[in-house]
């Protein structure tokens, strides 16, 4: 992959996406193939093909996806597994009827069991029952996997599958019900220090453990393998390491300026206990993720001041 290679950067206008063009962008990249969803809607199979028949991008990085939350997954579960299922099946196999060199598949960390054992190793896929409640978004991130494999063993394409941890980053999506938990946080943080609220309450008990990766240091990440890696197994994108949701809350008040109190509520869903990601492979091939998370907080949050308002 050079500058002047014909890269198409699927889902351009989200987080991942905009990265994932930063990045390329910061390298010379000089032809970059961007769509917006107006202008092709990944989900129309007719549509997909025409553009890789007319533009045949060398390149492909499958970004675009339907994400949210828990709240997001356990109200939206068709919307979730059918528009997913969709992209993929769509891009990957033009990309690959249409002659593109390479194509890599970003997925995400809810692929892996509830309860696998921790840190989550690659092989761990598949040996165990899902998450519940994201299950839908799962179930087609794993297609998605299968499929890249399946065409690189029938048709030798050359797919690769990245398994990034919970992302953050300037992109993201603010809103309060249907975002991911850390923008949520520094969003209601941020509205409560506003109001000059007393308190700020946060789903579930506080204790499960999550891993962040500042979306620049996946965007870096993907490329990187992009340039060096051509294998079936996938390969997960993290920090390596994870931190209590209440200790994050407390990170997050911090950095917003909230000094009240900061409460749980255990009647709402935990989610999976814990979900660190052993990054071994990555790390062993050379790359290590260089950001932060008090400094991708404060940088994210500086961003969503920056922008005037929130999505949703």
């Amino acid at each position: 992959m050079t500058p002047d290679s014909r890269i198409f950067v699927a889902g351009h206008r989200g987080m991942v996406g905009s990265a994932i063009v930063r990045r390329l962008q910061a390298d010379g990249a000089t032809r970059l193939l961007l769509r917006s969803r107006r202008e092709l809607d990944l989900t129309d199979q007719a549509a997909v093909e025409a553009c890789f028949a007319a533009e045949k991008p060398q390149y492909v990085f499958l970004a675009a996806a339907r994400v949210g939350g828990i709240h997001a997954n356990d109200t939206y579960p068709a919307e979730f597994i059918r528009d997913n299922l969709a992209i993929q099946t769509n891009v990957i196999h033009s990309a690959w009827k249409h002659g593109a060199t390479k194509l890599c598949f970003l997925g995400s960390s809810c692929i892996y069991p509830k309860l696998a054992p921790q840190p989550l190793k690659e092989e761990y896929l598949l040996t165990g029952p899902l998450e519940p409640t994201n299950e839908w978004y799962a179930v087609a991130k794993i297609a998605g996997i299968k499929m890249c494999q399946a065409y690189r063993r029938q048709y030798g394409f050359d797919a690769i599958s990245l398994m990034p941890t919970n992302l953050y980053g300037p992109g993201d999506n603010f809103h309060p019900e249907n975002s991911h938990v850390l923008p949520a946080l520094i969003r209601r943080f941020h509205e409560a220090k506003e109001r000059g609220d007393a308190s700020v309450t946060i789903w579930g008990t506080g204790t499960p453990r999550r891993e962040f990766l500042h979306v620049d240091d996946l965007a870096d990440a993907a490329v990187f393998l992009m340039r060096g890696y051509s294998a079936e197994a996938i390969v997960n994108v993290g920090t390596g390491v994870d931190i209590p949701i209440v200790e994050l809350a407390r990170l997050v008040a911090g950095v917003v300026g909230f000094d009240g109190e900061i409460r749980t509520d255990p009647g709402k869903p935990d989610g999976t206990p814990r979900k660190l990601l052993d990054v071994g492979r990555l790390e062993a091939m050379g790359w290590k993720a260089r950001i932060g998370l008090e400094e991708g907080v404060r940088a994210t949050y500086r961003w969503m001041l920056g922008a005037g308002s929130v999505r949703g």
